[in-house]
């Protein structure tokens, strides 16, 4: 119970953040900026939102308590809706951004659940890129510094893994899903020419 209430801590906490950031774009403001100066409060401390929530843990065991007592864990399991719901509202802005382009070709920066592992168990990325594809919503390069191939259900689909040099040549949407230090280190220039979505704050 002691793993399970850590677990499910932290995803009531990354569910708050991903809720805010959704009432910031339509409100029309900084979430990022915003968080920083929340945070300048000595007890408070908002985590950073991102495009869901993925790993073995987190985004599983919450559900062992909601299951245990569903009548009791309210705050627990809307907290799992909130942060399952993420991916689905990244999906819609992408769709939304790319249909702005005659052959939209977008870059997908990040398939692991966190940054800088290769663990892709979960993943909200490998949700929203598999979505994008079925929904052939346009041409998808997907870059992943951390491994060598892709999971089949996604090279199957005609998405391909490239290096990020590739897919900033390629794409005229760009969608920042980890943030990988490869990624933060990147020379901001070369997305200034590309319609940007950035799920984890890094620009």
């Amino acid at each position: 119970m002691a793993k399970l209430t850590e677990n499910s801590s932290r995803d009531v906490s990354i569910a708050f953040a991903n809720e805010l950031s959704v009432i910031c774009d339509k409100l029309k403001i900084n979430v990022w900026e915003l968080i920083k100066l929340a945070n300048r409060h000595p007890r408070v401390n908002i985590l950073n939102p991102g495009p869901g929530v993925g790993g073995h843990c987190i985004a599983v065991d919450p559900w062992f308590i909601v299951d245990s007592c569903p009548e009791e864990a309210k705050l627990i399991e809307q907290a799992r809706l909130t942060n399952d719901a993420k991916p689905h509202y990244v999906i819609d802005q992408i769709t939304k951004a790319a249909a702005e382009f005659k052959q939209p070709v977008i870059a997908c920066l990040g398939l692991a659940f966190k940054a800088d592992i290769d663990d892709l168990r979960e993943s909200p990325a490998i949700q929203i890129i598999e979505t994008l594809a079925e929904k052939q919503i346009g041409s998808i390069v997907a870059v992943e510094p951390n491994i060598d191939s892709l999971p089949q259900n996604i090279a199957d689909k005609g998405v391909k893994l490239v290096p990020l040099e590739t897919a900033l040549e390629l794409a005229n949407l760009v969608v920042i899903l980890v943030d990988h230090q490869e990624f933060k280190a990147t020379d901001r220039g070369l997305f200034s020419t590309k319609v940007v979505i950035d799920t984890r704050g890094i620009l």
